[in-house]
């Protein structure tokens, strides 16, 4: 048994756990924030059996695309002199983590 941790961008979250849950996964999600920019984040959890995790993978893989965005950012030129400028950041995408379970039991 495997638990793997997907960390998504929130604006991709719904369709990553959509997908999941057709294809007969299992599903906790969990809100979190991190990240260069302090983004909404989505943190899903899976259980899931040893031979369907690159299924898994594949699945998140697909519905959560990396893209890019402009952000506000500010530079500091001295003491009391700032100034704004825009940023171009690239968001989305998703971070897996598959870690063994050595104990599984639901009560």
């Amino acid at each position: 048994m495997k638990m793997i941790t997907a960390i998504v961008n929130k604006e991709d979250s719904g369709a990553v756990s959509s997908a999941l849950t057709k294809a007969g996964y299992r599903v906790t999600k969990l809100p979190t924030t991190g990240g260069f920019l302090l983004s909404g984040n989505v943190t899903l959890l899976i259980g899931t059996e040893d031979e369907k995790v690159d299924k898994a993978i594949e699945i998140i893989s697909e519905h959560s695309k990396q893209r890019k965005e402009i952000v506000p950012s500010t530079a500091s030129y001295g003491i009391g002199v700032t100034t704004a400028y825009p940023l171009e950041v690239t968001v989305g995408g998703a971070t897996i983590f598959v870690t063994n379970v050595e104990r599984f039991e639901k009560v």
